[in-house]
């Protein structure tokens, strides 16, 4: 069933839904939180079909907020809110609710939504695209337990893990996070099978990926080993080889479908490994609405290192400098902290690397439009 409503109201909308329940013989809600997707027209089909397909593993009610202020003074000065209701079939297993919000109102959307979140409900905000700054102090964010961001979609989608680090508050996430699950869980379960001393890692994957560098500073962090990175033509993260003394383990994806584990003195074993979509992605994310600690310590490592001075700042850490991408392959190798190393050759690897320092993270750097990729 579909509703459209124009220049309309919170109430009104409220209303709206209600009648659509009974007039497809559903008085109860059933639904366990509230996704709101702050997006734009060019995103909203991609995200709302993702939506759907994820109401199906948690019903849920899902609201789309659209801004369109308008470019002129006329446009601009025209406050109107429009929606279009969805319920049944048209919703996968919940509600959908498309605002768009003209002129003056799109500055204010919060005050829209409040009214329509489902009461003693969590709530979960999504920006598919164009993610505030600091996503725990937007108005909308401030609201969720959960903020969901995807680096992918940025101009400068390594430099944008820096800002991730630099605004995080326990609640937020991002999608480039999610996609190294996977190879997480698989790497995790190997090292369980063959408890070995690893000295050293590399991590291979396509530029410009967030999830690649992501999955270098989680493998640095754990192990507390140099991770070298391996620029390759992808698709998102190709291999990763953990260095023992016995042999390398290896974990091989050329295609994006199918993995291939390699263990010394082991048979190769072949592993589910395939690239998920948006909707599995924000399945995954709905299923915990706790803080990810061990996404926090991940994101914050690159952007700690740069806030130390210049003169006793640690070597480069695992994220790749945009400038060094430019012609793979090229390997860039995290350090152990300089805590842990001698002090003397610590200082002089520090004034070899402080110039390259600028441009591991968070550097914009001018470059040909980028197709969206995952891990």
């Amino acid at each position: 069933m579909k509703i459209d409503l124009t220049d309309t109201t919170s109430s009104k909308i409220n209303n709206a839904l209600m009648d659509a329940r009974r007039a497809s013989g559903s008085t109860a809600a059933g639904m366990v939180l509230t996704l709101v997707i702050v997006t734009d027209e060019g995103m909203a089909y991609d995200a709302l079909k993702a939506a759907n397909d994820a109401s199906r593993e948690h019903p849920s009610r899902t609201l789309a907020v659209i801004r369109r202020e308008g470019r002129s003074p006329r446009a601009r000065a025209e406050t109107r809110l429009d929606a279009e209701i969805l319920v049944g079939s048209d919703a996968g297993s919940g509600e959908t609710v498309i605002l768009r919000m003209h002129g003056e109102l799109a500055s204010h959307a919060q005050s829209v939504v409040l009214p329509l979140l489902l009461p003693d409900a969590p709530v979960v905000v999504w920006w598919p695209d164009n993610a505030p700054l600091h996503p725990a102090h937007d108005p909308l964010g401030a609201i969720a337990q959960r903020r969901i961001t995807d680096a992918v979609t940025a101009e400068s989608p390594v430099g944008q893990l820096a800002q991730r680090a630099a605004s995080y508050t326990p609640g937020d996430t991002d999608l480039a996070w999610t996609r190294i699950t996977g190879w997480r869980s698989m790497l995790a379960a190997a090292l369980d099978q063959k408890p070995v001393k690893v000295t050293g890692a590399v991590v291979e994957g396509e530029s410009y990926n967030p999830s690649v560098e992501l999955l270098g500073l989680w493998l640095h962090n754990r192990l507390r080993v140099p991770v070298e990175r391996l620029v390759t033509n992808g698709p998102g993260i190709t291999a990763v080889r953990l260095r023992t003394k016995d042999g390398e383990i290896v974990l091989d994806r050329p295609d994006g479908l199918l993995g291939t584990l390699s263990m010394p003195g082991a048979p190769d074993r072949m592993v589910a490994l395939k690239r998920r979509d948006t909707a599995e992605l924000i399945s995954e994310e709905m299923r915990r609405l706790d803080p990810d600690d061990i996404y926090a310590t991940a994101v914050r490592t690159p952007v700690d290192r740069l806030k130390e001075p210049a003169g006793t700042a640690a070597p480069a850490p695992a994220a790749v400098s945009e400038a060094a991408v430019a012609a793979p392959p090229v390997r860039v190798t995290a350090k152990v902290p300089a805590a842990e190393q001698d002090p003397a050759p610590a200082k002089k690897a520090a004034a070899r690397k402080a110039p390259a320092k600028k441009t591991a993270v968070g550097t914009k750097k001018a470059a040909a439009p980028r197709k969206r990729s995952g891990a």
